[in-house]
């Protein structure tokens, strides 16, 4: 053999294993998918720190829902309103993001981690509209009473 052609070997040898040493590097940063960015919440601190809620927030929803729908234990301004009060984000316009929104709280880590959000498909994805006490009517309609009056004397019987 050539001194030329042992040169030529030695040569490709190391240009396949720079290539391939390479590669891994490229290939082992090209799956990586970025954090996501969660939006901060507007209120004060929550419930738990963000720890905490990261990993147990579903089971804290759960056992609230045990505790309204199925013990009728009912909270002022509701479990799972209160976080969409504190954690709603604007969409520019004077308004809040829906959960159809990839901006929206819920989803920056729900698309991260591929878990569906069911929780807005009865509940409200974004906060209600506050009412002004000068728009609040303190009427009940007559019709609305005596169909109570009605449903509790049926109930008595």
């Amino acid at each position: 053999m050539s001194e030329r052609s042992s040169l030529e070997r030695l040569i490709v040898v190391v240009s396949l294993l720079v290539m391939t040493v390479l590669a891994g590097i490229i290939g082992a940063h090209a799956g990586e998918v970025p954090l996501p960015t969660v939006p901060k919440a507007t209120a004060g601190s929550c419930v738990a720190p963000p720890d905490v809620m990261r990993r147990s927030h579903m089971s804290m929803l759960q056992h609230g829902r045990d505790l309204s729908v199925r013990q009728g234990e009912r909270v002022e301004g509701g479990r799972l309103t209160g976080c969409i009060d504190c954690h709603a984000v604007s969409d520019g316009k004077g308004g809040h993001e829906t959960v159809s929104s990839p901006q929206h709280f819920c989803r920056a880590c729900h698309d991260y981690a591929a878990v569906k959000v069911d929780c807005f498909e009865c509940h409200a994805s974004r906060p209600e509209p506050k009412v002004k006490a000068s728009d609040a009517t303190s009427e009940v309609p007559a019709s609305a009473l005596a169909a109570l009056a009605d449903y509790a004397e049926e109930v008595a019987r």
